[in-house]
């Protein structure tokens, strides 16, 4: 009888590499604490909940690096992917998904399989025999964290993730607010309305980061460094970086048109977006804050159509812990010091909702592939996938190792030849170079 493999953590990761593994045939448990044991953002016990976004980002597989990750983890059958494209809401050009619906849907899929099983017990040591994946995700438990610390024999890397607040639709002034997708983008009449937008003049948008800088923050504790990851800094920190900072970020004006007055170019706009599938819940877009909740209320309220915003979810910040994985991983997501163990997720120095499934998805085919006595070898680096597990287990400078997102800057360089200097037709290469490799790399696991 095949060996089962064992996955600590229930979230994206987790939950892919599962599906992964019982694909092909090799029992799983999950060992899932919640929810028996609760953290600072998770609500539910639900397997891949989402709680700091709803977002999967662009979905374009032709000029976006996780476009082409959401491609590779679809030809690969990925129960994430499947289940985000099912429960999808409008956002333009980017995939959101209802976060309940999903995680319900992720869920019952894999309880449902008689290969799965899910236990609700807290891992707190580090297992000594068996096949194991660790995908703890950024919430790792004090027990285990303290666990993977002592047996590495250095302190893991860390750094500060915020999440952003939720309001309830019915409470946005649709006077003020207007419904349009940044270039009024999407395919559909539904897709290029997807968003909220609330404009501000000049004096709102001064008044707005007087009364953000001046807010009460959450003070972190003695000798903890705030390091954060660049791709999701609070709004404050934002603002401390300079005035017109947010006003090139999140709340650039671009590419939008207030309804209420066409003629009247906003200084600058806060989007919101759908955050289920009833269209009740929007979370504010890059709206990540530190901010104590009286604060966030009253500065957020400051922003015109959401003076009367009542929140289901105000923002917040936990600390997230991850390894110095080109230390510690081999190519194969092993742990070098203890082969029977994989890392998979966000605890490996990835970034993001689909990149932590991606890594789960190829821990969850090696640890099988191991377990049948298939030979496996690491995708191509000119995959997405390639690219990003070659980042962590050794393309990375391991001194100055940070989260990181997918990116073409992960990747081999493309010949900038025959006109592929234009950035459109050299991403594109990047994308038709990557597509044909990943089935390559299918075909090649398939045929073993």
């Amino acid at each position: 009888m095949t060996e089962t493999l064992h996955i600590v953590g229930g979230g994206m990761a987790g939950s892919e590499a599962a599906w992964q593994a019982v694909r092909l045939g090799v029992p799983v448990v999950i060992h899932e604490m919640r929810p028996n044991q609760g953290t600072f953002a998770h609500r539910t016990g639900n397997l891949a909940e989402m709680v700091c976004s709803n977002s999967f980002r662009s979905d374009d597989d032709e000029q976006n690096a996780v476009g082409l990750l959401h491609w590779e983890m679809r030809q690969a059958g990925g129960l994430i992917m499947e289940m985000a494209d099912t429960h999808a809401l409008p956002a333009g050009g980017a995939l959101a998904v209802d976060r309940d619906a999903f995680s319900e849907a992720v869920t019952d899929r894999l309880r449902r399989h008689p290969l799965v099983t899910v236990t609700g017990d807290e891992i707190t040591s580090i297992p000594r025999d068996g096949r194991w994946i660790i995908a703890t995700g950024p919430l790792t438990s004090s027990a285990l964290a303290e666990a993977i610390r002592a047996e590495t024999g250095t302190e893991a890397l860390a750094f500060f993730d915020a999440i952003a607040p939720i309001v309830y639709a019915d409470s946005v002034d649709m006077d003020i607010a207007w419904r349009q997708s940044r270039y009024d983008k999407g395919e559909t009449e539904e897709e290029r309305t997807a968003y909220l937008n609330c404009p501000m003049t000049k004096a709102d948008y001064e008044g707005f980061i007087d009364a953000l800088l001046a807010a009460d923050k959450t003070e972190f504790h003695e000798g903890e460094t705030a390091g954060y990851f660049d791709g999701c800094l609070p709004i404050e920190v934002m603002a401390e970086r300079g005035r017109e900072t947010l006003r090139f970020g999140p709340m650039k004006p671009i590419g939008l048109t207030n309804a209420h007055r066409p003629d009247d170019k906003p200084y600058a706009v806060v989007q919101l977006r759908r955050d289920n599938k009833l269209g009740t819940l929007y979370n504010i877009v890059g709206f990540q804050t530190k901010m104590k909740y009286g604060a966030q209320q009253d500065v957020f309220r400051r922003i015109p159509g959401l003076e009367n915003a009542r929140f289901a979810r105000l923002g917040g910040i936990h600390r997230n812990t991850f390894l110095n994985s080109p230390t510690l991983l081999d190519d194969q997501m092993r742990w070098t010091a203890h082969p029977h163990i994989r890392f998979a997720g966000q605890i490996t120095g990835v970034e993001g909702y689909v990149e932590s499934a991606a890594m789960g998805l190829l821990a969850g085919r090696f640890a099988a592939a191991e377990a049948l006595g298939l030979p496996v070898a690491s995708p191509p680096p000119e995959t997405a996938m390639g690219a990003l597990v070659n980042h962590i287990t050794g393309g990375a400078e391991a001194k100055t190792f940070q989260p990181m997102n997918v990116n073409f800057g992960l990747f081999p360089e493309i010949d900038a030849r025959g006109g592929r200097k234009n950035r459109k037709t050299r991403y594109k290469a990047y994308t038709d170079r990557a597509k044909a490799a990943w089935l390559d790399w299918l075909g090649a696991l398939q045929a073993a």
